[in-house]
């Protein structure tokens, strides 16, 4: 088994009306996730809203996750932030709110220069023993991790993976063989490529709804049946097109779990919004046509 788990979803964080955290959404979702394949799940990412959840909310989200899915199934917490101090307070925080290892971007918005980044990761490698997962998605940090930089991150004990969202497979993939360390595609339309590549497995936000297929793309790869590898490929692009397509991922992928049923609202966070009515009719004839929702 992999450091972070073969399947995890980046999980969206469920709000009620008033915008307070659904944590009984929260639960109800994660045991979802894991009955459909998961074996591992991260809280507060990007696509769980991290940027506008607090450190109380966050340890919370952590608590009630671990409770409903026991202690079998990776948790990984998302603890990035453009101030190095916050990412530590969480990263301490999550240590002792169950979670089994980091995920840490790139400081955003700050730029920094690519021995800021380093000694970023330093200070949360000193902070804790729990693994790190690089997570390296430029176009939201602002900053790419250049490969020299890579390196010297790999040399970090416990500097474990990569989440690859540069949507640059055969770099990721020359990294992957460098390095040695474990690779997970973040990039759901990418999926078939990087496990194709040798990759350690995926964080998805479409196996919110798609985790059966998923699994069984993870299955047919390493079995080696290409093939039917590409026909789930396949099969999966129109999900993909309906949760990632236009790049909103996270009010998205909770729409689409409001449909289904698996939390109480799909309301977001501001400066996030709720997708049109005619968004929100495409997703759900998305998932009607895939065989997931009854009209």
């Amino acid at each position: 088994m992999s450091t972070f788990g073969r399947f995890s979803v980046a999980m969206v964080t469920p709000f009620h009306a008033d915008g307070s955290v659904d944590y009984e959404s929260a639960a109800r979702l994660a045991k979802h996730l894991v009955d459909n394949g998961c074996d591992a799940i991260l809280v507060s990412g990007t696509t769980g809203e991290a940027p506008a959840t607090h450190l109380d909310e966050k340890a919370q989200l952590l608590q009630t996750v671990r409770r409903a899915i026991g202690p079998d199934i990776k948790l990984i917490a998302g603890v990035s932030s453009n101030d190095t101090a916050h990412t530590v307070a969480m990263v301490r925080s999550a240590a002792q709110d169950g979670a089994d290892g980091l995920l840490v971007t790139a400081p955003y918005y700050n730029r920094p220069s690519q021995d800021g980044i380093v000694a970023h990761f330093q200070a949360v490698h000193e902070e804790s023993d729990l693994p790190i997962l690089v997570y390296d998605i430029p176009g939201r940090t602002g900053v790419h991790i250049a490969p020299e930089t890579m390196d010297r991150l790999a040399r970090l004990e416990r500097v474990k993976g990569v989440k690859d969202a540069t949507g640059n497979v055969s770099a990721g993939i020359q990294a992957m063989r460098r390095t040695g360390l474990e690779w997970y595609s973040g990039d759901d339309a990418l999926n078939f490529f990087f496990l194709a590549g040798g990759a350690s497995g995926v964080i998805s936000v479409v196996g919110h709804v798609e985790g059966k297929r998923i699994s069984a793309l993870l299955d047919a790869v390493a079995a080696g049946d290409l093939a039917r590898a590409r026909e789930l490929d396949a099969a999966l692009e129109p999900s993909n097109r309906a949760i990632m397509g236009a790049g909103q991922g996270a009010t998205y992928a909770k729409q689409a779990v409001y449909a289904l049923g698996l939390i109480e609202s799909p309301r977001p966070r501001l400066p996030l919004v709720e997708p049109s009515e005619a968004e929100i009719v495409d997703i759900r004839q998305a998932l009607v046509s895939q065989g997931l929702l009854q009209k």
